[in-house]
């Protein structure tokens, strides 16, 4: 793990920013007794930024780095659905012409570069006087919200800690493949003892977007079945290891990179997760499922939602 980690960290070069999951994994390291000299070497990052970062998130509890001035990297959502309609239905002559009519409807300020990579990336070819969509060609429909759209994969416990100063937070390092471990913020630990945490197995959401809790940027969630007063978390099945998907029997499909808050997937799939009347965890009928190993389950709670 430790050579995979050298080589992504080696690919950045010296003015580059650390990015929030990194910056989260430093800290959520450091919270599991890890030296700076450790978690240097274990991320292949210089000491003294690890001591940086760590200095930072004493400080003022946070681990994201402020930022920087400059053109965005790319448009915002919005930006990009006015893009496309000026594209569609303006039939410009020239991509200069179409980046003069775009930041006139929008107002945001972008280059004729940023404008075509978008066009490129939303599916647009040719030359842009052909952008006009022919009449009687029916829209994309939309991508459909179900449990194929969630990343939900198998990982391991590396080490577990209670966060400082709460009575109800583990931060774990979990291990799901990757080159180095997620940074990961529970409340488990009045429902689980820390020692039945470490090394174990368990199910995790791997694509909702990063966000900060208690300073620490959170970068997965515990699958576990719950009811008002109890929590179990879901043990995958035997011999599955760390990056191993769950997938779901009648809902093929590829998992989003990353859940957009605004379309509130989680918030659509999750009523229809349970668990059946055998303890297996399911969404609407069908199994977890980790292919050629078996299905996740519960211990003891049936007939209880998973969240």
């Amino acid at each position: 793990m430790q050579k995979q980690s050298a080589n992504i960290c080696s690919t950045m070069g010296r003015s580059e920013e650390l990015s929030e999951f990194q910056r989260g994994t430093v800290v959520g390291c450091y919270l599991c007794k890890k030296s700076v000299r450790e978690i240097s070497a274990m991320l292949n990052l210089p000491r003294s930024t690890v001591s940086a970062v760590i200095l930072k998130w004493k400080r003022g509890g946070i681990t994201t780095a402020l930022p920087r001035s400059g053109r965005p990297h790319k448009l915002k959502e919005e930006d990009r659905q006015v893009l496309e309609r000026v594209a569609l239905e303006k039939c410009l002559p020239s991509i200069k012409a179409l980046t003069a009519e775009f930041q006139s409807a929008s107002g945001a300020s972008v280059s004729s570069t940023t404008v075509r990579r978008e066009l490129h990336e939303m599916g647009f070819r040719g030359r842009v006087s052909s952008y006009g969509k022919p009449k009687g060609v029916p829209k994309v429909a939309k991508k459909q919200v179900d449990v194929s759209r969630l990343d939900l994969r198998i990982g391991r416990v590396v080490t577990v800690q209670q966060l400082p100063d709460t009575d109800g937070l583990f931060v774990e390092q979990i291990d799901v493949g990757e080159a180095f471990p997620r940074t990961v913020v529970s409340e488990l630990s009045q429902h689980v003892p820390v020692e039945q945490m470490q090394n174990r197995m368990v199910v995790l959401l791997c694509n909702e977007r990063p966000v900060e809790t208690r300073g620490i940027v959170n970068q997965a969630m515990l699958m576990c079945a719950s009811s008002q007063d109890k929590l179990e978390i879901l043990d995958p099945p035997n011999g599955a290891i760390p990056g191993d998907r769950v997938t779901f029997q009648g809902f093929p499909g590829e998992p989003d990179k990353e859940l957009n808050p605004k379309q509130k997937v989680w918030e659509q799939v999750q009523p229809d997760l349970r668990t059946d009347g055998q303890c297996v965890a399911t969404y609407k009928g069908a199994a977890f499922e980790v292919a050629g190993k078996g299905v996740c389950k519960a211990q003891t709670m049936s007939d209880c939602e998973i969240k």
